[in-house]
């Protein structure tokens, strides 16, 4: 028995091989990719590789795995390094500490990933996560908001032109039809976003509001994530099983 018995016991043998051999790219290591990147590595995904250049924050401890008083200060990546490492000491972590930007896609050779998961927050990273993905013919699932949210169950599994209601997914949807982009898997929250309370009095200190965010929103929403990268890395080897 090890570590990865228990997964065994649902998927088989032959799927913990193939998340063994896979290798997983997460862009952004925040509320939701973190959890993303943790519930693959205890599912026993054999390579990661880990997209960020930001640190730990006091604020981020409401709600992002890496966040504790002990990291404040510490690049994200390197800290869910260490904290796979513990969980899979044999996995293959690969960290960029880097922002991904169009100009800098060219240092991801995307034909090497067996999935991507798109985590990061702004529009022009996303876009352009998803465009190299599908040039490559790379599996690609993208989070949509989940920024000033408190309903952990309604987020959905849909297809982009199938959302509603997510500002965030209206904005891809857009921007994906210009670039003759016709489906892409996401993650979205059905509910209304909330309009942050200001903490400074009423004042508006910039024109970009800092979302409100809670640990059980973005933690679900990265494993519901990871939920779909396991199922269709092995969607093969466990219908063999049940066929």
């Amino acid at each position: 028995m090890d570590q990865f018995s228990r997964t065994e016991l649902l998927i088989g043998t032959e799927a913990v091989q193939k998340l063994h051999n896979s290798t997983v790219a997460v862009f952004g290591i925040g509320g939701v990719g973190g959890f993303v990147v943790e519930a693959l590595a205890r599912s026993g995904v054999g390579h990661l590789v880990l997209v960020d250049n930001d640190t730990v924050s006091v604020t981020n401890i409401n709600r992002q795995l890496v966040a504790t008083l002990s990291t404040v200060g510490q690049l994200k990546t390197e800290v869910m390094k260490a904290h796979i490492k513990d969980i899979n000491p044999d996995a293959v972590v690969e960290v960029h500490n880097c922002f991904y930007l169009p100009e800098n896609h060219d240092d991801f050779d995307f034909t090497t990933y067996d999935y991507v998961v798109d985590a990061v927050d702004t529009v022009t990273a996303k876009l352009d996560i998803i465009m190299q993905a599908k040039k490559a013919g790379t599996p690609v699932i993208s989070s949509m908001g989940a920024g000033n949210k408190l309903d952990p169950t309604a987020f959905e599994v849909a297809d982009i032109y199938k959302t509603s209601v997510c500002p965030l997914a209206k904005v891809m949807r857009r921007e994906l039809k210009a670039r003759g982009v016709k489906d892409l898997k996401v993650v979205y929250s059905k509910e209304p976003p909330i309009k942050p309370l200001h903490l400074d009095q009423g004042e508006v200190v910039s024109k970009r509001e800092t979302p409100g965010s809670a640990a059980f929103v973005p933690s679900v929403a990265g494993l519901i994530l990871a939920g779909e990268v396991m199922k269709d890395l092995t969607e093969r080897e466990r219908s063999a099983i049940f066929s």
